[in-house]
């Protein structure tokens, strides 16, 4: 099996950490990365995991070009969400009629980009994993989670077995990592969470335990999270829990975790507020639904980002 890795952001330099532990005898692992200087970088100097106090060094061969990758079995897709589509085609030479593609993306915006894919097929993941980038390749393991892989539509023996081994490859390297045959209702489970968070946090400059002290916070977190709960019933998408206690759980069992939207801002760096929030407002429009918490949330990210 060859995987390939694109985007080695905080996710995927996690994912990277895992994946190399977890390799069998002649599985190879390879990451992708449009950075050249970062590729060479981290084909030198490997990736670097810490979790509390372990600190540790992984090698991982890295290449910014694909056409020096060969035969590719799975690649898993860790890049922003808005660089979806520009991703895809430097993929092109990678992508085939025989090659899993593996989406790790906040929000559901990737969930409409099957018509991209060149050939191949999707699988979707999600997963509550603290992740934060220290650096290029540099990766802290903030916190433990879940991973849940899974596909929108049945899939050939062909296609399942390669899901099940990456799913494999991710539990040997030491993730809790499962298959689902609901991964839609894991990604809208995981969407009420990021919906609730992420832009609160990035604007408020809070970390996410400070929601639910900081003056009107929980109650924007409520108000945003029933807007999407509105939006997900229309569109007839199972919810399994109370996703307002759920995200309330999140933001006490990660207190002092950054979220990963403010640690976009803090760094000056796009955000994903469109597959999320903007997600919730665009679906919103379509339906009827009025939606102004998300808008709002969605307008102060969007204003944080323009004056950058």
């Amino acid at each position: 099996m060859h995987y390939v890795l694109v985007g080695p952001g905080a996710l995927g330099c996690l994912l990277a950490s895992t994946a190399v532990q977890g390799t069998r005898d002649g599985d190879t692992f390879t990451i992708l990365d449009y950075n050249s200087e970062r590729a060479n970088h981290i084909s030198t100097n490997g990736i670097s995991y810490q979790e509390g106090e372990k600190k540790l060094s992984f090698p991982v061969k890295a290449v910014s070009d694909p056409q020096l990758l060969g035969h590719v079995d799975v690649i898993l897709l860790c890049v922003k969400s808005y660089d979806i589509k520009s991703c895809l085609e430097i993929c092109a030479p990678i992508l085939s009629d025989q090659t899993l593609l593996v989406f790790m993306q906040n929000g559901i915006r990737h969930l409409a980009c099957e018509d991209a894919l060149h050939g191949a097929t999707a699988a979707y993941g999600t997963t509550t994993e603290g992740a934060t980038l220290l650096g290029p390749g540099h990766v802290n393991h903030a916190g433990r989670g879940a991973t849940h892989l899974g596909f929108l539509h049945a899939p050939t023996i062909h296609f399942n077995t390669l899901l099940n081994n990456t799913n494999q490859l991710l539990s040997y390297g030491g993730l809790d990592t499962n298959l689902t045959s609901s991964i839609l209702t894991k990604l809208w489970a995981k969407l009420f969470v990021n919906v609730g968070i992420n832009a609160l946090t990035a604007t408020l400059g809070i970390k996410n335990g400070e929601i639910l002290s900081f003056p009107g916070a929980e109650e924007r977190m409520r108000a945003a999270i029933q807007e999407a709960i509105q939006v997900a019933q229309a569109k007839g998408i199972e919810i399994l829990n109370d996703p307002v206690e759920v995200a309330q759980t999140v933001c006490k069992n990660t207190a002092g975790n950054v979220s990963s939207m403010l640690q976009d801002v803090s760094k000056k760096r796009k955000t994903e507020i469109g597959g999320i929030n903007g997600a919730v407002v665009a679906f919103g429009k379509e339906l009827g639904i009025e939606t102004p918490e998300n808008q709002l949330l969605m307008e102060q990210v969007k204003d944080i980002e323009n004056n950058y």
